[in-house]
This record gives structure tokens, sequence and C-alpha cells, in this order.
């Protein structure tokens, strides 16, 4: 009986895959790669080696999880495309992963004191936005995810009742406009992962929370803009 859960995240320039037993929430294997572009070429070779290093196959798989948005527009297609691929010709169920609360779950895990804190991911949404949310240390949306314009502090009243912990692409440019609160720290280096994304997805796998496979997108959050190329 299939027993796994596939996870794929493709929504920043790292490429990661993760398999999670359904019973009890282990990881079984993980694999990323760190090269810009890459993901329409290597997901499906870090999917079968993935399989392959942990002896499992495609049928030991009961769902494929993707991670949702926000973030890449190209790389959150990407995703989609081999996640809903792979229910389709399994027939099993698909999982959508908030790609912010991932991430906010894999930094809240290795922080002392978690309760203590409100957790930032940013992601970077090019020119002077980001797409943030917050979190509190158990995975509660405090403030859901939205593109925040930074030629002001978009988070004044947050920082002023709360410390806040911001990681993720986008945080250093949010960093200098709160250079001078004592209520925003920052992590540096902190990448989304299919760790975490599978973690949650298979507490969402218990609760049934499938999504429908022919009808999903991710949740890009903002219109996507398209342009011709210029001859």
């Amino acid at each position: 009986m299939p027993s796994l859960v596939l996870s794929l995240e493709t929504s920043s320039p790292v490429c990661s895959v993760a398999l999670h037993r359904l019973d009890d929430s282990t990881l079984v294997g993980q694999s990323e790669l760190r090269l810009e572009k890459s993901h329409s070429s290597h997901l499906s070779v870090l999917v079968s080696q993935l399989l392959e290093n942990s002896q499992y196959s495609l049928q030991d798989v009961a769902a494929v999880a993707v991670s949702d948005g926000p973030g890449s527009y190209t790389g959150l297609r990407i995703g989609a495309a081999a996640a809903k691929g792979l229910c389709f010709a399994l027939d099993i169920p698909l999982l959508a992963v908030s790609t912010l609360q991932a991430l906010a779950r894999q930094v809240a895990a290795v922080t002392a004191r978690p309760e203590a804190v409100l957790f930032c991911p940013m992601l970077d949404a090019r020119r002077m936005e980001v797409y943030a949310a917050l979190y509190s240390h158990n995975g509660e949306e405090v403030l859901p995810p939205a593109p925040l314009l930074l030629d002001t502090d978009p988070l004044a009243e947050q920082l002023a009742h709360h410390q806040l912990l911001c990681f993720g692409n986008g945080a250093a440019k949010f960093q200098p406009l709160v250079a001078d609160t004592p209520n925003a720290t920052f992590l540096a280096g902190i990448e989304p992962s299919a760790v975490a994304v599978g973690e949650l997805a298979v507490e969402a796998y218990r609760r049934q929370e499938f999504r429908d496979v022919a009808y999903y997108e991710p949740f890009y959050l903002k219109e996507v803009y398209t342009t011709t190329p210029k001859k």
C-alpha cells in the first residue's frame, strides 16, 4: 500500500524534493540543487534519484505535495506541472502547501523559545516589494500573505507590539527600513525547503485537504505579467 508523500519545492532558485512517511511523518530522504534556472531540466531527475536512493518507487507514493507560492512565477509553474502530471499518472491526490508557511515552519523548528517571537518569512518580489506573512510558533497565521511595498515600514504596527524574526531572500531589502528598531531580528541564508513542505503536507493529507488536480493553479499572489520578446 502506498505510504509516502513526495514533496516538491520550486518557488525559489533552490530546487528541492523530499519524501515523508504518512504513518509517523518521518523524513525518508531529501535532495536539492542550487543552480539558477535548472528546475525544468533537473526536477524529474531529483525525484527519480531520491526514490532510487531511498529504495522506493513511484508506486509507493500516496500523494504529491507542491509548494503553493508565492514565489517565482516560472518556478511555481514548473512545480505545479510536475506535481499534477505525477498525480494524473499515478491517480493519487495533490496537496498544496503555502511557501511562506513552510518557510516559517522550518525556522521555528530550530529557534530557541519560538513562542517569544512572530515569524516573518519574506520572499523577493522584485523592485521594492516582498511577499511576506506573519506566523506564530505553532503555525497560526497572524498576518496573511501579501505583497508589501517597502517605501515605508509596512509592519510598523506589528513591530510596536511584537518581536519579529525576519528571514528569506527578501528580508535584506526590508532590513534597512527597521535598522533602528529593536524588535526586528534577521536571519540570513534561509531558503525554502521541500522538507518543511512535506511536514505540512502530511498533516494536510490526514485532514484530507486535497486539491483539484485538473484546475489547481499556484498562489501567485500578484497577477502574472508577460511581455513579447523584442526582435
